[in-house]
């Protein structure tokens, strides 16, 4: 009788426990579902216009704020020495470094290369220029460069902005070279890679030759028909 109610205790024992737990584990809280996702701020980037335009009308006339800055100009009258002298044209210089730096990853959003239509100077025997198409296979075979073609010109966005911090004018004729390179550059890789030394040459033989034919016309155009 003892081993009989030893082992009904021990039963009972271990079925208290069992309810036991399967009473705390329906009873203790459950993890909160996660709250769900807000909206993202910041969408996918869309371009508007192509590179070509971008260009024009954003980035190439707002690299004359940096340009136009500094420069030394040598005429009949004299030398004319431009430079930063008061704020409002520090002001000018420091709004040329944040459009060039924030404005060149502009150029990171896909966008066509040119308008619709427009295939640059690319026909012709004489085309120096590639076309739009072109332009991305070219981009496509190595984005590394073009990459770092755009980290070149924002890096000169950096420059300046530094500069006009600390207002030295003799950095800014660095930054200003700087820039120009950067641009140089990249329309010599992407834009017109036939524009060449060789090319250059080939235009100046030809320029000449014309000047020639056209000095001789007119040398013998003016001599004096002989009477008859």
């Amino acid at each position: 009788m003892a081993a009989f109610r030893t082992r009904n205790s021990l039963v009972l024992t271990v079925g208290l426990f069992a309810a036991g737990a399967l009473m705390y584990a329906c009873s203790s809280p459950q993890p909160a579902a996660a709250p769900p996702r807000a909206p993202e701020l910041w969408g996918d980037m869309k371009s508007v216009v192509s590179v070509k335009e971008l260009m024009r009308d954003m980035l190439d006339p707002i690299a004359d704020n940096i340009f136009d800055a500094v420069s030394i100009v040598v005429d009949r009258k004299g030398t004319v020495e431009t430079e930063p002298r008061n704020e409002a044209d520090w002001d000018k210089v420091r709004i040329g470094g944040v459009t060039m730096a924030e404005g060149a990853y502009l150029l990171k959003v896909p966008r066509p290369f040119a308008p619709a239509g427009d295939e640059n100077n690319s026909t012709g025997p004489d085309a120096v220029e590639l076309s739009p198409a072109q332009i991305l296979a070219k981009l496509q075979k190595d984005p590394v460069e073009w990459n770092a073609r755009i980290e070149a010109l924002r890096n000169v966005g950096l420059q300046v902005l530094d500069i006009v911090k600390r207002k030295d004018t003799k950095e800014l004729w660095d930054a200003s070279e700087n820039l120009d390179l950067a641009c140089e550059a990249c329309h010599r890789s992407y834009w017109y890679p036939g524009e060449t030394p060789e090319y250059y040459t080939r235009l100046d033989r030809r320029l000449r030759d014309r000047f020639k034919s056209a000095a001789s016309d007119a040398g013998s155009s003016s001599k004096p028909s002989k009477s008859k």
